[in-house]
């Protein structure tokens, strides 16, 4: 990273270190026991109407989850479908090339049968007893022999075209059959990110400034405890690794975004989820990666945590239901969830499932 980037990430790691950035809301399952309070005078974590703000943040961590977990789906079936259109374009145009084709076939077998039906009548050995010019005859005769094979050959062209247009046909029927399955798909999910979105957005409408202001808080002290534990374990001093010149490309590209709000299902320009920005910055690198982050999870190539390097994608969770961009200091980049923006917080601030690396 340029020194720009370079002083943002110290700012921030300086920031978390004092527990005021680092803060994954929603999206960071750490432990569920919070961390004591910084103010002489203990806040109960149950305010007078008598809701648990705990095991609130707890529910709103479970709702987005899942939530995320639709939108992976989501993404997933949005890929596929787009796959399956191109497909299935590509299928129509070589049926109609095949028809074209049997078209042509057809006229030339008919022009050679009608020189054969031209052409008959006696026998060959009665044409040669009665032609004035045997050796002219013969020399006829053969090229007779040639168009016969020549005409075999044609009716076994025109019978292969007819097989590939069987062909195309069938499959493009069963492309229709998983274009139709994967919308359905598209459908069930969407409806699933909705109704967990809303059940989230319900539940923190319900909650005072006061409340509100404390849930942030325990937001803040989960992801800080559980970044603390990380750093502690001294996975960073053995974090040396330096990024590629792709890999500088992709940071570049994923910081730019910093400030830019979550929406799930979105690549871009205005808008991301979590690996709609992985994906977009590493092709902004002019490298392809898969779109959603169970697929870079089990497609791109894994590395150690320790061996990790900046541009290099963190996955989180054991279902692979998040990503983030390592960015250097322990720190990443990533977009969080609904209500929240494109940030940088702690690497270890949510649970990681592993590393992967798009160009290596």
């Amino acid at each position: 990273m340029g020194s720009g980037k370079r002083s943002l990430t110290t700012a921030a790691m300086v920031l978390a270190c004092a527990c005021a950035v680092l803060s994954a809301p929603g999206v960071a399952h750490a432990s569920p026991t919070p961390a004591p309070t910084r103010t002489p005078t203990p806040t109960p974590t149950t305010s007078s109407a008598g809701k648990d703000l705990e095991a609130i943040r707890e529910k709103l961590d479970a709702l987005y989850h899942a939530a995320a977990v639709a939108t992976d789906a989501y993404n997933a079936a949005e890929e596929q479908t787009k796959q399956q259109s191109a497909e299935i374009v590509d299928l129509a145009r070589e049926i109609v090339k095949g028809q074209d084709k049997l078209d042509e076939l057809k006229d030339r077998a008919g022009a050679a049968a009608r020189a054969q039906y031209r052409g008959g009548g006696l026998p060959p050995e009665m044409r040669l007893w009665l032609s004035d010019n045997p050796q002219q005859y013969l020399d006829g005769a053969g090229r007779v022999l040639q168009g016969e094979h020549a005409t075999k050959g044609l009716l076994a062209e025109m019978t292969r075209t007819q097989q590939d247009l069987e062909q195309y046909a069938k499959d493009a029927s069963a492309q229709w059959q998983k274009l139709e399955a994967n919308r359905q798909a598209k459908a069930t999910a969407q409806k699933e990110i909705k109704k967990q979105i809303a059940a989230a957005e319900k539940l923190e409408s319900q909650l005072e400034k006061k409340e509100k202001e404390r849930l942030a808080k325990l937001e803040e002290e989960a992801a800080y405890k559980a970044q603390t534990a990380w750093l502690s374990s001294g996975v960073l001093a053995e974090i040396s690794g330096k990024s590629s010149e792709q890999g500088k490309k992709a940071v570049k590209f994923a910081t730019d975004q910093i400030g830019k709000p979550y929406e799930w299902g979105a690549e871009g320009p205005g808008s991301y989820d979590c690996s709609g920005l992985t994906s977009q910055a590493w092709a902004a690198a002019g490298h392809g990666i898969p779109r959603t982050s169970q697929e870079q999870w089990r497609q791109l190539p894994h590395v150690d945590v320790k061996d990790m390097r900046p541009g290099d994608l963190i996955i989180y969770f054991e279902d692979a239901s998040h990503v983030a961009m390592y960015i250097g200091d322990g720190a990443i980049v990533h977009a969080p969830r609904p209500g929240r923006t494109v940030t940088i917080t702690g690497a270890g601030s949510m649970p990681i499932l592993g590393v992967v690396r798009p160009d290596a």
